[in-house]
């Protein structure tokens, strides 16, 4: 019998990455808002772009916040310090914060949706972390890159830059790592052979090492388009939210309608999610089913979802009733149900704003539920 071949590529971003300046700002103003007012209400989006930083957005709160500052804060804590890359935390910025529409506090006021849309979540037994293992390689390249070069390992990395890993899969399940993709801004004296050879012992085998991977050097690519000395928002700009993919599964499982950063628990675009994927994990990690992916659904001021959907792609080790009836035992899916049993108003959403927001063991979602 032949063997049955395929393959899956999934990408990761650095926290430097433009879009991922933007998640790390809004989180950051999200996180700042909780600490001191655990209803408050944000919805917040950034923009950077060359010498420009615009925050957008709507906050309700209590808290006394200096928008700027945090904003600022982010920027230099990421490693845009030079203004010579036509960007950094001394850039010009715009401020349009203004308070939520009273026509959507409505609805959240009587604990419902902060608007419409649909959320999906996914789990399956390919890793430790229950997820796929393409983004969890990915995610764990990015996340290198960013420490060998805060830690001056490799000196001559600069903020910003991506990995993309492909996984051969043979009957459905990881067999070897088909290609690396990697892409590392740097200084200029440094040359393309001595990045290549860094990037390649110092950060990808040793990664894939830990998943028991290897990669021949003729399967992997450092920037593939040469030289990349301005790193971020000078060289392409950035907003909050534009890499839902990366933040999620992959591409392993469906995207929801909404993005996630700078957004409160109210708004189910992300306590959805989180709770779809809380209940996808539990599911395999109670041994139901090996594979499973989440829909969730409501409308604008919804208390309950108006569709909660379980696809096992036929992995299921028990019936679909049973899995049903677990799912109900586990969690109330209602918005108010959400964020009390996953503890969603506290400030933890920075932990999410780079290497994804799933696969986290320290994230309430993320935590496998005691038996009742």
């Amino acid at each position: 019998m032949s063997k049955n071949i395929s393959y899956f590529a999934s990408e990761s971003v650095c926290a430097g990455h433009p879009d991922k300046v933007c998640d790390g700002i809004s989180d950051a103003i999200l996180d700042a808002v909780l600490a001191e007012d655990p209803n408050g209400r944000v919805a917040v989006e950034a923009l950077v772009a060359d010498n420009h930083i615009v925050l957008a957005g709507e906050v309700t709160t209590t808290a006394k916040i200096n928008f700027e500052e945090i904003a600022r804060n982010k920027i230099k804590q990421l490693g845009y310090i030079n203004n010579d890359w036509g960007f950094s935390y001394e850039s010009k910025l715009d401020n349009f914060i203004h308070q939520q529409s009273p026509e959507i506090a409505v609805g959240v006021d009587a604990e419902g949706a902060g608007d419409q849309g649909m959320m999906f979540g996914f789990a399956c037994d390919e890793t430790k972390e229950l997820m796929p293992t393409p983004i969890t390689i990915a995610h764990r390249l990015t996340k290198k890159i960013d420490s060998v070069r805060e830690s001056g390992e490799l000196s001559f990395l600069r903020p910003d830059g991506k990995a993309q890993v492909v996984i051969a899969y043979e009957d459905d399940k990881p067999k070897f790592v088909s290609h690396v993709t990697i892409a590392v801004p740097h200084s200029e004296e440094v040359t393309s052979e001595q990045i290549f050879e860094d990037v390649y012992t110092k950060i990808i085998s040793p990664i894939l090492a830990e998943f028991n991977y290897s990669v021949n050097r003729d399967r992997v690519i450092v920037n593939g388009t040469g030289i990349w000395n301005i790193p971020g928002p000078s060289s392409d700009c950035g907003l909050t939210g534009r890499k839902i993919v990366v933040d999620s599964y992959g591409g392993f499982a469906r995207v929801g309608g909404g993005a996630f950063s700078g957004k409160d628990p109210s708004k189910v675009d992300r306590s959805g999610a989180y709770a779809a994927r809380y209940i996808a994990k539990n599911i395999v990690a109670s041994k139901l089913a090996s594979k499973v992916e989440v829909g969730l659904a409501y409308y604008i001021g919804a208390k309950s979802p108006v569709m909660l959907n379980i696809d096992t792609f036929g992995t299921e080790l028990t019936s679909l009733e049973s899995i049903y009836k677990f799912v109900d035992d586990l969690i109330d899916p209602s918005v108010s149900g959400i964020i009390k049993q996953l503890d969603l108003r506290k400030p933890i959403y920075s932990d999410t704003s780079a290497y994804g927001h799933f696969g986290k063991s320290q994230l309430p979602w993320e935590k496998i539920a005691s038996p009742k």
